[in-house]
């Protein structure tokens, strides 16, 4: 196998396994290429990204474009003359111009099992969506959103109560475990790609805060899963007392009621009606507060049965 000229695109930890796989197999990263620096934290102050610290240990170049669109960005990459370019959660879209520039191509890391979940936050919502199986698919860019041709995919399933973040753990090593298999099948000429069918295709849009709020008419198995789905962000929250909680960590069971309304409070949690069933909360988190669990909280947050959660005469 000859090697390749490649620049890797990405930003957040998600994109840092899948670098490292580059990395540990000797390929020649020549640059990389992210997100500009953010505001954090409380004081606001710049914050790189995951894969601008990485790759700066590693001694491999840097470049933060605020847009890699620009004519210029362009013949700064035209310059580096790379034979691929690898996408992971890099963060812009990127333009035929540029996609048409390593002669074999841009490879994207996308975290679902295409055409499903074409989008900016597939693993949220596929959660969300309560599906129980989920994977990665590595594609050949073009300029539609995700709808370029497959070359491999890897599953996997989620089980009923794991939430976003360890799913977002197990699927940033998958997926740099799948590039790996795929720079080794195109070299070796055993991946061809593989169109994908539209009709199959969902899409995942960006997070709003908006889309965390809970509806208590809905069932406790469709709330169980939002809470899991957004447990990095936005969260899901409801209201107590005109505040807003969030909630890290549910369960589902069988009792009833007015939705919303608190049906029993105790050691195993606070159990809520919905739509259909009802949701005990074991963790949860007031504003300005800590994230605890559920006994910690009642401690602070005296609660009778009766009390109803999304109005704003909940606290007792």
């Amino acid at each position: 196998m000859t090697g390749w000229r490649i620049i890797y695109m990405g930003t957040p930890a998600f994109a840092c396994p899948a670098l490292t796989c580059l990395l540990d197999r000797g390929e020649e990263v020549i640059a990389v290429f992210t997100q500009p620096d953010r505001p954090k934290g409380r004081g606001q102050k710049l914050q790189p990204p995951p894969v601008k610290e990485l790759a700066l240990n590693e001694g491999i170049p840097v470049f933060q474009p605020s847009r890699v669109r620009s004519p210029e960005v362009i013949e700064q990459i035209r310059g580096l003359r790379p034979d691929l370019i690898v996408v992971v959660a890099f963060g812009q879209i990127l333009p035929q111009a540029l996609l048409d520039i390593p002669p074999h191509g841009c490879i994207n890391i996308h975290a679902s099992l295409l055409p499903r979940y074409r989008g900016a936050a597939p693993l949220n919502w596929c959660m969300v969506n309560g599906e129980t199986e989920t994977g990665v698919t590595t594609m050949l860019m073009d300029a539609g959103l995700d709808t370029g041709p497959m070359l491999l995919k890897r599953s996997t399933s989620i089980a009923q109560d794991e939430d976003f973040s360890s799913l977002h753990d197990r699927m940033s090593l998958l997926g740099a475990e799948l590039l790996g298999e795929t720079l080794d099948g195109l070299k070796s000429g055993s991946v061809t790609p593989v169109p994908q069918d539209d009709t199959q295709s969902c899409y995942a849009p960006l997070l709003k805060k908006e889309d965390g709020l809970i509806d208590w008419c809905k069932p406790a198995q469709a709330i169980h899963d939002l809470v899991r789905g957004f447990a990095l962000w936005p969260g899901a929250f409801t209201l107590l007392g005109g505040e807003t909680l969030k909630l890290f960590r549910t369960s589902i069971a069988q009792g009833s009621g007015k939705p919303g309304t608190v049906l029993v409070v105790g050691k195993n949690g606070i159990e809520i009606a919905c739509g259909e069933g009802s949701l005990f909360i074991h963790e949860l988190q007031a504003a300005g507060s800590r994230r605890m669990d559920a006994v910690s909280f009642l401690a602070g947050h005296p609660l009778l049965p009766g009390t109803v959660f999304g109005s704003r005469e909940s606290f007792q």
